[in-house]
């Protein structure tokens, strides 16, 4: 497979950025990870940089591809849970961090997420929206329940109030994940911050992701984002994706010719290895066309 990559993270009208964000590839698939540390709370920074350094210890440890990815997702974002508290208990004095998640796992042309809180993930394909996330806030369970209109929601004064988050109390938080999503060529996967997509519309998105260059892009919305929440404008964080091809890439298979009747040693160690190559590339196919859309 072969993506094209963007990112952008922006202080805004902030002391600290709070936000961090991580592309961990393999030859097998892609994971995308960003968090939001929550703010008025100590600790934030220290919460997104738990989750990025979690995720990239579990993978290290857990190389993909995963045979389960919902719950592979949902069990790397609960392990940074912990950790972050951990890490609040054994600071100087004690605090309780907290942060935002969102994770995409890419493989076999397949895409997985799962997050917690209100920093979203976007599918977005030929400029529109085909999936979002949706919010773990409490302006956004009022308007699913239909006790606010749509307007109410944006202007709320208790938007950024989060209902589910990684740290900030012992209390396991509350995964949203979706089942497989197949992907084509040119989609593009974004994961953002609320500093990013709040002064944003999503129409404003879907364009410009498709027609620029993902950096360019990106930094053109944070730049938008920006200026029309000034002088409140908050860190804008966005990590972008581009389906470039889906074509898993095999090894070159090295191939005697038949002058070679008698090999030496060295080249009898290359057909070895050679064999050894197609009998992996075989398992790898077999594994491929036997894995389970719906886990």
């Amino acid at each position: 497979m072969q993506f094209e990559f963007g990112r952008t993270s922006r202080l805004g009208n902030r002391p600290v950025n709070q936000d961090r964000i991580e592309v961990i590839e393999s030859p097998a698939g892609v994971v995308l990870v960003l968090g939001d540390g929550l703010g008025g709370k100590p600790g934030g920074d220290l919460a997104a940089q738990m989750l990025i350094d979690t995720v990239s210890d579990e993978l290290a440890l857990n190389p993909l591809p995963t045979e389960k990815p919902k719950a592979f997702l949902k069990e790397l974002l609960r392990r940074a849970h912990y950790k972050i508290l951990i890490a609040g208990h054994d600071h100087n004095p004690p605090m309780h961090p907290g942060t935002t998640a969102v994770i995409c796992l890419i493989q076999n042309g397949k895409a997985w997420w799962a997050h917690a809180g209100d920093s979203r993930l976007y599918l977005f394909r030929n400029g529109l929206p085909l999936y979002r996330t949706t919010d773990h806030s409490y302006v956004e369970q009022l308007y699913q329940e239909g006790r606010i209109s749509l307007k109410k929601l944006q202007s709320h004064p208790m938007r950024n109030y989060v209902t589910q988050c990684l740290g900030l109390s012992a209390h396991e938080p509350q995964i949203s994940s979706t089942k497989a999503i197949a992907i084509k060529e040119g989609d593009v996967l974004l994961l953002c911050s609320d500093g990013f997509w709040d002064p944003l519309d999503d129409a404003q998105m879907g364009p410009l992701l498709d027609q620029q260059k993902l950096n360019q892009a990106l930094n053109d919305l944070a730049e938008r984002a920006e200026v029309a929440s000034y002088p409140k404008s908050d860190n804008a964080t966005a990590l972008a994706l581009r389906v470039i091809s889906l074509q898993q890439l095999r090894p070159p298979v090295q191939r005697k010719t038949s002058a070679q009747k008698h090999p030496t040693n060295a080249e009898e160690s290359s057909l070895d290895s050679a064999i050894d190559e197609i009998q992996r590339a075989i398992r790898e196919y077999d594994y491929e066309m036997k894995t389970d859309d719906n886990k």
